[in-house]
């Protein structure tokens, strides 16, 4: 995602909660499939203070120093979430 600003938008996170809102009102070059965009203050969404809330996996975490990057902590799947969920033992009463 390089080039001029041609757009002024807002960057929403993924929680689908009205308040999950990363960046209001920056102006950006268009976005085209497989843009990345980066962004390095993120609270609740970084690492050290993320969480599975609407059973959301936890990122990767990628060092990045000169221009390498180095992968140190894999993202988590669906697999990983729900690998201690039991099944539920209930009887449904006719």
């Amino acid at each position: 995602m390089f080039g001029e600003p041609t757009e002024v938008v807002s960057i929403a996170g993924k929680c689908c909660e009205s308040g999950d809102m990363l960046i209001w009102d920056i102006a950006l070059p268009e976005a085209k499939p497989g843009d990345y965009l980066a962004v390095f203050c993120t609270g609740a969404y970084g690492y050290s203070m993320a969480n599975n809330y609407n059973r959301l996996p936890r990122p990767a975490v990628v060092f990045v120093e000169n221009g390498d990057a180095q992968l140190v902590v894999k993202r988590e799947t669906y697999e990983d979430l729900i690998q201690y969920d039991l099944p539920l033992k209930t009887k449904v009463k006719k």
